[in-house]
């Protein structure tokens, strides 16, 4: 059996969102977006992300986030806005913005600057929200994302429902391509090259 046969993917649980969180500070604490508005420290970096992780759970509740596990550990994590909850309600907006605040005058500018230009790319037509995406730093290149992708994008097709994310790896846009996504847009955050796709359903 291969590595990848002991890998369930699945929904995550309410109960596991601290363990996801570090998977997510760990596996995007090098991301040039993430070294931009946090800072050169790498462990400050997975600290920040990890406090803004936290926050995006808890105050988000309507999301649906999918995870690769392995022998009862999490190792890959997803988080999936539904269509039609893309756009904040003002309560969560605030609830939000005040853990952007406490993250220190100049991170939260540029957190608030890089959030506010993800926003303005945003398709306005009725979408499924892919994003944060990670596996855990040191599995990564195994094969891990690409077994949650295949699960995202059957539930996608399955449902006739459009694709949508946001990456700052240009690694990762041929990577989101071998899944249906295509680029609709480009622009610089924070001086760091971003991509923005989307995949129609398989059919359409």
């Amino acid at each position: 059996m291969t590595q990848l046969q002991t890998i369930q993917v699945r929904a995550l649980h309410r109960n596991e969102l601290e363990q996801a969180v570090a998977v997510l500070a760990r596996g995007m604490r090098d991301n040039p977006l993430h070294v931009a508005a946090y800072g050169p420290d790498p462990d400050r970096r997975e600290r920040v992300h990890a406090k803004l992780m936290s926050a995006y759970f808890r105050v988000f509740t309507t999301l649906q986030p999918i995870c690769a596990v392995q022998d009862d550990t999490i190792v890959g994590v997803a988080g999936i806005a539904p269509a039609g909850t893309c756009h904040p309600r003002a309560l969560q907006r605030l609830r939000f913005f005040s853990t952007i605040v406490s993250l220190g005058p100049r991170t939260a500018a540029r957190v608030s600057r890089w959030l506010d230009a993800w926003a303005h790319q945003e398709p306005e037509n009725n979408h499924v929200h892919l994003g944060p995406v990670a596996v855990d730093r040191h599995l990564q290149g195994n094969g891990i994302g690409s077994l949650m992708m295949h699960v995202h994008a059957a539930g996608l097709d399955a449902a006739g429902q459009i694709g949508y994310l946001e990456t700052d790896k240009e690694e990762n846009v041929a990577f989101y391509e071998r899944h249906g996504y295509e680029v609709i847009g480009s622009e610089p955050v924070l001086g760091v090259p971003n991509w923005f796709m989307q995949r129609m359903p398989a059919g359409s």
